[in-house]
């Protein structure tokens, strides 16, 4: 049969896939729509597999609040063009808004998610959008009556904050007060990149470590071994405040540190207000990023 302009525009509408493409797929199904669409997600996952190895580093992070229950996630691209991709935007709203409604537990490529499995609608959007997607990394907060949780998205998707804030009554925690100190605190986080909430969250190998470098640094430049201790343990006590949320001198405030700025949020809202935990996501950190040599690159090219 032949096939028409008509049925090819409305293929390519469909998948996003390339005109020839799309004429293709039709004419190897038979002019059969379905089967054409299947075609293509077959031919595109084989050319998924073969971009899986690429190194995935930019990209955005997401956030929503939606009533008592909020969502972070990191989904990332190899370029930062692909980011401002139209479709990778609505990939990464679907995947923010699957977090927050599905109940489902366990790994979240396997969840269902429209007819198929988040993995499957993943494999579509690299095929779609001809780049690796990563969905690097997810969380989720839900609170009672008596909570609240906020999130906040810094520098078009930079870096994400999610917050959730207890306070002493439910009439407190959906007060406005209660809301600009959430809003507040999640700026403060994204500004100040805290390690933990308090001291007693700080993991202990971090301390540990930190004080045997203060320790050797100590040593270096002089100061007296049996001193040695002493210094140290007033050190650790700053490093401790510098890094704990409820200890860190407010970003807005200097003056305040968060603790007492929750104390004084409190009093305006008509209660207590207590942060119970926080989720910061920095697009790309931890991932090493490919860096090429063009010179050599070019050399190599040559046969040099």
């Amino acid at each position: 049969m032949s096939i028409s302009a008509s049925m090819v525009k409305e293929l390519r509408e469909k998948t996003n896939a390339g005109m020839m493409d799309c004429k293709k797929a039709l004419e190897e199904s038979k002019g059969d729509f379905n089967a054409a669409v299947e075609w293509l997600r077959v031919k595109g996952l084989s050319a998924a597999a073969k971009k899986a190895d690429r190194i995935a580093a930019e990209g955005t992070v997401a956030a929503k609040t939606t009533g008592k229950t909020a969502a972070v996630v990191e989904v990332n691209s190899e370029t930062d063009f692909v980011a401002r991709n139209d479709g990778f935007k609505a990939f990464v709203n679907e995947v923010v808004d699957h977090v927050i409604n599905s109940t489902a537990t366990g790994d979240l490529l396997t969840q269902p998610f429209k007819g198929a499995t988040v993995g499957d609608a993943l494999k579509n959007a690299v095929a779609t959008i001809g780049e690796n997607i990563v969905i690097r990394r997810t969380e989720k907060y839900t609170t009672n009556d008596t909570g609240l949780v906020h999130t906040y998205i810094h520098g078009e998707g930079k870096i994400g904050v999610m917050i959730e804030v207890q306070g002493s009554t439910a009439a407190v925690a959906s007060s406005a007060d209660a809301k600009t100190f959430a809003s507040d605190v999640c700026l403060h986080i994204a500004a100040m990149n805290p390690m933990a909430l308090s001291s007693a969250d700080m993991n202990p190998e971090t301390v540990a470590k930190e004080k045997e470098i203060l320790k050797q640094k100590n040593l270096e430049s002089g100061k007296k071994p049996e001193m040695i201790e002493k210094i140290v343990e007033g050190q650790i006590r700053k490093f401790l405040a510098e890094n704990c949320l409820v200890d860190q001198a407010f970003v807005k405030n200097p003056d305040l540190t968060i603790s007492a700025y929750a104390k004084e949020a409190g009093k305006k809202a008509g209660g207590e207000l207590t942060i119970k935990r926080f989720t910061r996501f920095e697009l790309g950190a931890g991932i090493e990023k490919k860096v090429n040599d063009f010179a050599a690159e070019v050399a190599s090219m040559q046969g040099h």
